[in-house]
């Protein structure tokens, strides 16, 4: 079993910037791909940024240039840098991984994040 914990929410003022962070942990695993999504009130859950398998980058239109996704491989961590937030980024933002459960019985997974709150005042 693998967990994914976000963490690094919270309320900030437009312009300004937050770091979110997803730690995974539990069985021996390898890691294919992960994303951070966003889910805003009364909206669809969205993507927002992604590492994809082959290890390319994906953004959403409205986060090009403001947001960056990085990588600890060391500390099997995934961030979320944000800045010049507005707004409109206001949203519960949930990571997302997928890989493989390694051992005698080597099995895929995908996970999720149980969300961090993210509100940004005008």
């Amino acid at each position: 079993q693998v967990q994914l914990v976000e963490s690094g929410g919270g309320l900030v003022q437009a312009g300004g910037s937050l770091r979110l962070s997803c730690a995974a942990s539990g069985s021996v695993f390898s890691i294919d791909a992960m994303a951070w999504h966003r889910q805003a009130p009364g909206k669809q859950r969205e993507l927002v940024a992604a590492f994809t398998s082959v290890g390319s980058t994906n953004y959403a239109d409205s986060v090009k240039g403001r947001f960056t996704i990085s990588r600890d491989n060391a500390k099997n961590t995934v961030y979320l840098q944000m800045n010049n937030l507005i707004p409109e980024d206001t949203a519960v933002y949930y990571c997302n991984a997928e890989g493989t459960v390694v051992g005698v019985r080597a099995h895929p997974f995908r996970s999720w994040g149980q969300g961090t709150q993210v509100t940004v005042s005008s």
